[in-house]
């Protein structure tokens, strides 16, 4: 695309709703409108309807492909980005080795790695988005939710049964560590979705290997987020009762 990319893009045709294009055009750059139109037009959605959710690092669209199949479209914002915060989960996976330390090639790489992280969470039987594709800061995945809206996260909606919300992070945690070696990094209720009473995990850009050396720190202050989390709800349980209980599934999941 040239330098009047902006003038070039048809928005009317990929973002119909005025203030979704107003939304687009000021907080992301060329760049994102470049992977967007790219990614539309190799069929990975046609057309980008609305806001589902925004933050300090992305922006989450529901989008719609020409067969009417809703897809989320997560941007990352280029210039807002703590990129600093990203490095030391970047830095120190084999995965990621000689990435420049910029703040467009993290925020790349970062995209990349949610990519790469979301394979392995569906790899393990982890119930999560599944991705589809991606370029730039641009990541195209499954669209969680109900009758073509989102679903909410578990602080938003608590489930009703906080037993089974117990039993699916033990085993989301377990698959996580021992049949793909990987720790989320920041498990809590903000990052889990409540689908009609099915717990999905989200938000998996910062999830290392376990080979990662803040690998085990990660993993401690995901079982002190989830402990007070369901002890908060009424299940009692300490943050080292939880450990041993993920430790004891060992054996089901090694690869």
């Amino acid at each position: 695309m040239t330098d009047d990319s902006k003038e070039e893009f048809d928005f009317r045709k990929f973002f119909p709703d005025e203030d979704v294009r107003k939304i687009f055009a000021k907080v992301f750059d060329r760049s994102a409108i470049s992977a967007v139109h790219s990614l539309a037009s190799k069929g990975y959605f046609d057309v980008l309807e609305y806001v589902i959710s925004t933050g300090k690092e992305a922006h989450v669209f529901r989008a719609v492909d020409a067969a009417g199949h809703f897809r989320a479209v997560k941007i990352y914002k280029i210039e807002t980005t703590d990129f600093k915060h990203m490095s030391k989960y970047l830095h120190g996976d084999v995965r990621f080795q000689g990435i420049k330390n910029n703040r467009r090639d993290l925020i790349y790489a970062w995209t990349r790695k949610e990519f790469k992280n979301l394979l392995l969470l569906n790899k393990a039987g982890v119930r999560a988005p599944l991705p589809i594709a991606f370029k730039n800061n641009v990541l195209v995945m499954e669209f969680v939710g109900e009758n073509g809206q989102a679903s909410p996260v578990l602080k938003e909606k608590p489930a009703k049964d906080i037993e089974k919300v117990h039993a699916a992070l033990v085993d989301f945690m377990a698959r996580m560590l021992f049949k793909v070696e990987l720790v989320h990094g920041d498990l809590s209720e903000y990052n889990l979705l409540n689908k009609g009473e099915e717990i999905v995990l989200i938000d998996c850009g910062q999830a290392v290997l376990n080979s990662h050396p803040l690998a085990k720190t990660f993993f401690e202050r995901d079982i002190a987020n989830i402990s007070k989390y369901l002890n908060n709800n009424g299940f009692k349980i300490t943050k080292e009762a939880l450990t041993e209980e993920i430790r004891s599934k060992k054996s089901l999941f090694k690869k």
